[in-house]
């Protein structure tokens, strides 16, 4: 059987402009696919993201699902685009409330206040879509701090699912992302649920940067530095954490780098 990677980004070209992180999002996927690996890769759908160039469309039956956030309602809407070179798709989370705005993440360098529900919405949304297509993944790699709260959900909702059976490995991708100001305060209270309890939440009762990053690397597997320029005290954190990681590679080796990271996690599960 195929190793199958879960790749949940918030950055991949030429949907979004180039930057470290997303040229990883774009060849990354690509190259393991190239490896024999099953994959699935997830973008959130900016509003900035133009549909008829990239020729994106909706997937009726992955649509239809609402997801509640803080007591309201949000429609969860599926699209799926084809990188043609690479013979790869790439599925779009999309709910009009939270991604139809001009820009990504923030406006005039001034983030956007509700970031901390638009980040759980599509971190929800990729799980809940994973579960639709009833494709279990190995491996579930994020990269960039919009999909931090991925290893929390993975690891304390959606653990016990029988579609994914506590068979699987999360890895965090750390970059130089950081955000300035620091998301909505009552993001820990919109993440408890059940079998979730205040101590878990302990680190985003201030929901900084770095808090964000540490609650990510605390839920995670295993913790890949993404930047060569990686916050200090973020990367002290990420090498004296005790879990497998990997320090930035080259651009010409960090693909197959990559590729014997999921194995050497997949081989500890066993």
């Amino acid at each position: 059987m195929k190793l199958k990677v879960l790749y949940v980004t918030q950055e991949i070209t030429p949907y979004l402009p180039e930057t470290e992180m997303s040229l990883i999002g774009r060849f990354l996927p690509q190259g393991i696919q190239e490896r024999d690996r099953e994959i699935r890769t997830f973008l959130p759908k900016f509003g900035s993201i133009n549909e008829r160039r990239n020729q994106l469309h909706e997937v009726i039956r992955l649509s239809g699902m609402n997801l509640v956030i803080n007591d309201t309602d949000h429609p969860l809407v599926i699209k799926v685009a084809s990188i043609q070179p690479a013979r790869m798709q790439v599925y779009f989370i999309d709910n009009e409330d939270f991604f139809s705005r001009k820009f990504a993440l923030s406006e005039k360098d001034r983030e956007f206040k509700d970031n901390d529900e638009r980040a759980i919405f599509y971190s929800r949304g990729v799980i809940e879509t994973v579960k639709k297509l009833g494709w279990a993944p190995d491996v579930i790699h994020c990269h960039g701090w919009f999909t931090a709260l991925v290893p929390f959900y993975m690891k304390k909702i959606y653990r016990n699912d029988p579609l994914f059976d506590n068979n699987f490995k999360v890895i965090y991708s750390v970059y130089n992302d950081e955000f300035s100001k620091p998301l909505n305060p009552d993001l820990s209270q919109k993440l408890l649920e059940n079998g979730v309890f205040p101590e878990d939440l302990e680190l985003l009762t201030t929901p900084d940067w770095k808090n964000l990053t540490k609650f990510a690397v605390d839920n995670a597997d295993g913790i890949i530095l993404g930047s060569s320029k990686v916050n200090n005290e973020i990367r002290e954190y990420v090498e004296t954490c005790n879990k497998p990681f990997l320090k930035p590679q080259s651009q010409e080796n960090y693909i197959d780098k990559y590729n014997e990271f999921y194995d050497k996690l997949i081989a500890n599960k066993f």
